[in-house]
């Protein structure tokens, strides 16, 4: 066989291996587990953290402020320096809505070694602490619940168990590149981050969503959640794994009534959001990097290339085998864009969505390098400190 079919090949190997044996990641029927109302419902404190978010608030707000829970449950806003009068809307929004009981408060500016949004949780947290609630839910400021929410997270935590439930809100899709980019965003952390593995108990696989998590406090505590993460850019993965590890049950899957409010409605925005943590998730290594170029090449990438050079070079075997691999490619994406209820003929893109990830990734590992570290709100956080760590 030539090169262009060994690689094809092992594509397509790839694809059939990730069909199989990454933990079924491509279906997109992993919703709450089943529950039942509990017999007295525990008290429940919303933690939200919010820099800059008075454009998104109206929208986000008061949907947590009327939520329809038979227990004791109260909200915590944590204004984390915003400019733009995110403080003072909470209190109208809360004012006009009313429903659940709303404390807004700030913590000041975060010290060495903490990430601003983490520093509010935090101070989130402390406010919440003196109401001694079983149950925390930190959910960001984006996030829009359906009335039930909290009442279907809980009733599944003490059905099922869990430590922590986290449903992955269904991102907005409503501009061109919104439509392109983020049903993959989804399908890529699934394919990173398997849902079942992670709901597996022994399973090392740990992650969560960070606009929704329910969370049993003494776990929090015996995590030692936030602290133990606090320099963590992408806090929601590594306070799951805080979790996990200090035995923990936790759980993963999508929403169905819960949303992200916020736009990105030019390329820009969503490059920002991706570029932002994607080199900290590589842990700032240049190996990882590399490897992760060359994966995204290999699986996404030549299936089509194999195609089009089999076709120039009249290489039947090498079209044919590229052809199944990108069978098999775009058929596990068709359940993420039924998810999002987006045109199937948009898998055909699938490519050129990884390709732009693969761009994102180097531009993160670039901006890294230049001393820009993970900028997000008007703050930077540059590669963490070991030495905090080992505190």
């Amino acid at each position: 066989m030539t090169a262009l079919v060994w690689i094809a090949v092992v594509s397509l190997a790839s694809w059939l291996w990730l069909l199989v044996g990454q933990g079924f990641f491509w279906r997109t029927d992993l919703r709450l587990p089943p529950r039942r109302e509990p017999e007295s419902w525990p008290s429940v404190c919303v933690v939200v953290p919010a820099r800059d978010e008075a454009a998104v608030l109206p929208h986000s707000l008061p949907s947590l402020l009327a939520q329809d829970y038979p227990g004791q449950a109260e909200v915590f806003l944590v204004d984390d320096g915003s400019s733009d009068g995110t403080g003072e809307l909470a209190r109208a929004l809360a004012e006009r809505y009313g429903g659940l009981p709303l404390t807004v408060d700030s913590p000041g500016e975060p010290p060495a070694g903490w990430t601003g949004k983490l520093w509010a949780v935090r101070h989130g947290i402390s406010l919440a602490r003196a109401r001694t609630p079983e149950y925390l839910l930190l959910t960001d400021a984006d996030i829009a619940h359906a009335p039930d929410s909290l009442r279907e997270l809980v009733a599944a935590a003490r059905t099922g168990g869990f430590d922590l439930v986290s449903q992955m809100a269904r991102l907005r899709v409503d501009s061109v590149w919104e439509r392109l980019v983020v049903p993959a965003f989804v399908y890529f952390f699934a394919q990173l981050y398997p849902f079942r593995w992670i709901a597996t108990r022994g399973s090392r696989t740990a992650a969560a969503a960070g606009g929704c998590v329910l969370l049993r406090t003494d776990a929090a505590e015996r995590a030692r959640i936030p602290d133990a993460i606090r320099q963590a850019v992408i806090d929601d993965v590594a306070l799951a794994r805080a979790v996990k590890d200090g035995g923990g049950h936790v759980w993963l899957g999508l929403a169905d009534r819960v949303d992200s409010v916020r736009p990105y409605p030019r390329l820009h925005d969503l490059w920002r959001m991706v570029s932002r943590s994607a080199y900290a998730q590589l842990r700032h290594s240049p190996l990882l990097l590399l490897g992760t170029v060359l994966g995204l090449t290999l699986v996404y990438l030549v299936p089509s290339l194999t195609i089009v050079a089999g076709l120039v070079s009249g290489n039947t075997t090498a079209m044919v085998v590229g052809g199944l691999a990108k069978l098999v490619m775009t058929g596990t994406y068709i359940p993420m864009l039924r998810y999002y209820r987006q045109p199937l003929w948009l898998s055909v893109l699938l490519p050129v969505t990884a390709f732009l990830y693969l761009l994102m990734t180097v531009d993160s590992a670039v901006q890294h390098y230049r001393g820009r570290g993970a900028a997000w709100k008007g703050r930077t956080y540059a590669r963490p400190d070991p030495a905090l760590d080992e505190q």
